[in-house]
Formats: structure tokens, sequence, C-alpha cells
């Protein structure tokens, strides 16, 4: 079992990097958590992971109860988090209780919401099952739901007491899903480590046949590179922004799709766009942006929108949580392994992108 560190002072926690349930006793121990907890899953997750690690979560002593939601971005709201806090009340937890998030990036966005603002904040654990949550999202402490159409928009910065990533159950992943965690693979390796990302192009179909010494591999940079930007700036102040590349595109297109995209199919998709704005603006070539797009079919990720108005799309842009003062921020890339944050306020430019993402 591998363990990295995310250090945050006193909201420093581990990540655990294995190939089953049974390490989880154990990193329980680690946090010293006791009493009540809830694990929290959804109806994909729940037939293939919850009774084995109820099993193990009682094993390191916890009194285990369990909530499954509908999966889908669309239980992503404040609804379901009432849900949450109606069972959890109804069972008496108080502070020293858990939640344990047990599933992909919307089980653990929601779950982390309702840890931080229960009685004011009780502890929770992230037990990751898609590679779009052991990538990303289970990692950096953001939580929230979206709400009346904005992806996000209702959140806070609530660190885990662990996370614990057990890389086979990506196994029952359908491939689709796998696909989308690796828009958010492929975008760590753009941003900040070239020779990651040639790694990753080149070991495609060793993903793709779950090859467990890649599946390893993969997850244990995913999260050093995660982490360590996490550790410069938890509160994305500065640097975390660095993983918004393609997000600004991706999210305004996925609440333009009304949620019928997968996120990772969106982040590819604003991928794309980030490459053909850096174009357009001189930062890159077409050869470059060219191979990415290569790598990104190569990953059975889209990287063209069909259907959708440009209209919507940009004014989804205008009401996404990174637009300031009516001004969009994009983080475009220099060169591969190399980004950075550029403020474009040419409406003109931002359609002409948006267009040609349709073509």
């Amino acid at each position: 079992m591998v363990k990295l560190n995310v250090e945050l002072g006193d909201r420093s926690y581990p990540i655990y990097i294995t190939s089953d349930f049974s390490g989880l006793p154990k990193a329980v121990q680690g946090a010293r958590l006791s009493g009540k907890a809830m694990v929290i899953t959804d109806s994909n997750v729940c037939s293939h992971y919850l009774s084995m690690c109820t099993e193990q979560l009682e094993e390191s002593g916890l009194e285990v109860h369990s909530h499954v939601i509908e999966a889908g971005e669309k239980s992503k709201n404040l609804d379901t988090v009432k849900e949450i806090y109606r069972l959890l009340m109804s069972e008496r937890f108080e502070r020293n209780s858990a939640l344990i998030a047990l599933g992909g990036g919307v089980v653990g966005d929601i779950t982390g919401f309702a840890a931080a603002t229960y009685v004011r904040g009780i502890s929770y654990v992230q037990i990751p099952t898609s590679l779009l949550a052991q990538a990303d999202s289970s990692i950096g402490g953001k939580t929230g739901v979206d709400f009346e159409g904005s992806k996000n928009l209702v959140g806070a910065f609530y660190q885990p007491r662990f996370v614990y990533i057990n890389v086979n159950t990506l196994r029952t992943l359908p491939v689709r899903e796998l696909s989308s965690g690796l828009a958010e693979v492929i975008k760590h390796g753009l941003i900040m480590n070239a020779e990651f990302y040639d790694y990753i192009d080149s070991n495609m179909s060793k993903i793709f046949n779950y090859d467990e010494s890649t599946l390893q591999y993969m997850t244990k940079m995913n999260c050093t590179i995660k982490k360590s930007v996490v550790e410069q700036d938890e509160r994305e102040g500065g640097l975390r922004e660095i993983l918004n590349f393609g997000h600004t595109f991706g999210h305004a297109v996925e609440s333009a799709s009304d949620f019928s995209l997968l996120h990772g199919e969106c982040v590819s998709i604003g991928i794309a766009g980030a490459f053909k704005m850096a174009l357009r603006l001189g930062m890159i070539s077409s050869e470059t942006a060219a191979a990415v797009e290569n790598t990104l079919k190569s990953a059975a990720l889209p990287v063209r929108i069909k259907g959708m108005d440009t209209q919507k799309i940009y004014d989804n842009m205008l009401h996404d949580k990174k637009a300031k003062n009516g001004r969009l921020s994009f983080i475009l890339p220099r060169e591969i392994g190399d980004a950075v944050s550029c403020v474009v306020d040419n409406e003109q430019l931002i359609k002409q992108v948006i267009e040609e993402l349709k073509e």
C-alpha cells in the first residue's frame, strides 16, 4: 500500500493507494475515528462495494449506517443534502461521528458538503471508486452541490480525514466513465508534467485493460500532482486555479447539455477549447494542439460539441463562479506541462472558439 501525505498543518491527511479494502481498519484507526459512521453511496456503487466496505469499517470498531442516493449529477443538489441531514438527526449523529463517501465525484462532493455543514462540521472520509474521483475530486477538500443549473455554486472547502483509493474498483466502471476520468488524468500532465502526459499517451491500452501496476503508478502520479498544488494553495487563491484547466468551457458545456454529458467529457471538450484559444492567441503551435486532441480521442473522449447554442454556452460561462466582474478567466497552455491563468474579455474571440468546437 502506497501512502502519500497532504501537508496542510492541522488539516493534513494521508492518501492510501492500494488494490483492495483490507487496509481500511488500519486507516480508520490511524485517523482516530470512532463511534458512528454513515456510508453515503449511490445506486450504481452499492451493489459492488457497500457490503465489503461496511465489513471492513465495522472491523475497525465503527457503528456503521448507510444511505444510498440515486446515481448521477442530478442528485447533486440541496434536496439530497437535506435528506442526509434528516438521517443524521434521526440516528443521533454528533460532532464525533463521521460520514464516509463511497463512490464517484458526485457522492464525494455531496458527502463532503454535508459533513462540512452538519453541526458546523463532522469528520468525513473519501473512498473514491471512479477514476474521476481518484484522480481529482477526492483530494483537496472542494465540496459542494449544483444550484439552479449552475455547477458547484454552493459549497465549502473542507478536508477529509483520509482518502482511501482501491484502484481495482475501476474494473466495475462503465468504459465511458473510465474515459471520463482520463480527462482529469490527461489534464494533470498537460498543466504540470509533460513526462506524465507522455506516459499516459503511451500506456492508454494498459489503462483500458486495467493493468494493476499501470493503474497504481497513474494514481500515485495524479495524487502527487494534485496534492502539491493543494498544499501550496488550499483555497484556490492563486496556483490552484491551474487545476481549472478545461473547466471554464467544460462547466458551461456541462450545464448547456443539461448534464447529459459526463463531467470528464465536458472537461475534454474544454481542454480542446483551451488549446484552440491558445492557438488563436499565438501561445502554442497547431501541431501541439492537434497532438493533444489525438490523445483525448485515443482515450475515447469527445473534443467537439453538437447541437448546443453558442450564446447559451457563453452565458453559462458568465454565471460560472470563476467569472470576475463579468470577465472570464481561462487556464491556457504555453506548452505541454506548462499552463498559465489568463483573463479574456474578448467576447468575439470566446464565441469564435465555441463555434470552432462545433465544427
